[in-house]
């Protein structure tokens, strides 16, 4: 059963590379090469673990920052060295063209929210007599679901789960293939997180070690955070995810 599958909500390398610097609070001046590309590296094989179509552009970055961290580990000539306005030498430091193409993307990225921001507010602004909208606030309220959870954190568990996985691997595994749709995983998914009325981790929802059922499950989680018919919670950036089912949905049926 094969799968290609392409998640446009990823905004490109250095949209992960941001997530990385913020997630693991490194000083986006003195970023460690080694620890960085790793992370990034662990990334692009999770999405390829996936079969994801992974876009060129990622494979370049994994590129650059291999190449970055190899000239950081490689010892430095005199020919490599360069004089500054008062005369002193120094030596350039590779990181440098990273770090201001990071800064230029986070400036734009952050001007791109504001801009987003705006036109949020401009379209609540309409050209008619005010009326009395108390009724639908806190129906409004209810549904609303500020997720503070990202596809980057998503795809950032589901490399945990796979490494744990490989490492709990039995010598020998009989598994029946069984498939499944993704809407049907959906509403197994719903069901159980209803039948327990609490939050559930989500590592418990991959209960069969198949790489299909993982792909599936993950796609299923996915599809239902976009649909707001799921609540997903994490306390911290490396605390576990926790999914809870949301009152009044109804079991899937017509996806």
């Amino acid at each position: 059963m094969g799968y290609n599958i392409k998640i446009d909500a990823f905004e490109g390398p250095m949209d992960l590379l941001l997530h990385l610097i913020n997630r693991l609070e490194i000083d986006i001046y003195d970023i460690p090469m080694a620890d960085i590309t790793d992370q990034y590296l662990g990334y692009i094989h999770t999405m390829q673990h996936l079969e994801l179509d992974v876009a060129s552009e990622y494979l370049v970055m994994a590129a650059t920052l291999l190449a970055i961290k190899s000239k950081m580990l490689l010892p430095k000539h005199e020919d490599e060295q360069m004089i500054d306005e008062d005369g002193e030498i120094f030596e350039e430091d590779p990181r440098d063209e990273l770090v201001e193409k990071l800064l230029e993307y986070k400036k734009y990225k952050n001007a791109a929210e504001e801009f987003k921001g705006m036109e949020e507010e401009r379209s609540l602004m309409f050209t008619k007599p005010p009326s009395d909208l108390s009724v639908y606030v806190k129906e409004a309220e209810s549904d609303k679901q500020e997720l503070n959870i990202s596809l980057y954190d998503m795809l950032g568990a589901l490399q945990k789960l796979l490494r744990r996985q490989k490492i709990q691997k039995p010598l020998y595994t009989k598994v029946t293939k069984q498939e499944i749709s993704i809407e049907k995983r959906m509403d197994e998914i719903k069901s159980e997180l209803q039948s327990i009325k609490g939050k559930k981790s989500f590592f418990e929802l991959f209960s069969i070690p198949v790489k299909e059922h993982i792909v599936i499950t993950f796609m299923a989680v996915l599809e239902l955070m976009k649909l707001n018919e799921i609540i997903v919670e994490q306390e911290g950036n490396f605390s576990e995810i926790m999914i809870a089912a949301k009152e009044g949905v109804e079991p899937v049926g017509s996806y």
